[in-house]
């Protein structure tokens, strides 16, 4: 079984990608090591370059994520600074900012940044919906009581982790990487 280290504080993130990797043989251990974090409108550009510092102090495997609401409206915004934004006006600042809107529709993204035999990998998901009128649910965390996936009429927030995991940003993310490494140890162990 392959073990990776996932750098990461956030207890939720962890949850939700030991849900989506249980169908895997990959082991994941959260490690609380501070991310460093770039300033750069583009998330797979602070992954990697999460990863590339803290690869001069871990030599395991691991993987970064960063990850973000993309408002169409308002060309991705809060995008990289998700974390910022809900912090500093949370969801009651992005529904009143989505009040004015002509469109509600948004994407959250993930990428993440997979450190392994001395390489770096970026895998990258998608899920678009839009952002509800109100605040609905109470699981998940951050902006998923606002966002409803187009393949869905719940938010985030009213999923259970399970029905989440089928879906997030996240879960594609995580389940290319889990392709990926599948294929590259079959591709290795028969040449």
């Amino acid at each position: 079984m392959l073990k990776i280290l996932f750098i990461t504080g956030n207890k939720n993130k962890v949850q939700e990608a030991l849900e989506i990797l249980a169908e895997y043989t990959i082991k994941l251990e959260q490690c609380e090591l501070l991310k460093p974090e770039i300033q750069d409108d583009n998330i797979e550009n602070i992954a990697l370059n999460a990863a590339v510092q803290i690869s001069t102090k871990i030599n395991n495997f691991f993987v970064v994520e960063d990850d973000g609401l993309f408002l169409n409206e308002f060309k991705g915004f809060p995008g990289p600074y998700t974390s910022y934004a809900f912090k500093t006006i949370g969801i009651p600042g992005i529904l009143k900012l989505c009040s004015f809107c002509t469109t509600r529709r948004a994407q959250f993204r993930s990428a993440l940044a997979l450190y392994m035999d001395g390489k770096i990998k970026v895998f990258n998901g998608a899920v678009s919906g839009i952002i509800s009128a109100t605040p609905l649910g109470n699981m998940g965390f951050g902006f998923d009581p606002i966002f409803i996936p187009d393949t869905s009429d719940k938010t985030f927030a009213q999923m259970s982790l399970k029905e989440k995991s089928q879906i997030s940003h996240r879960a594609v993310a995580f389940r290319t990487m889990a392709n990926y490494l599948a294929n590259y140890y079959r591709s290795t162990t028969n040449p």
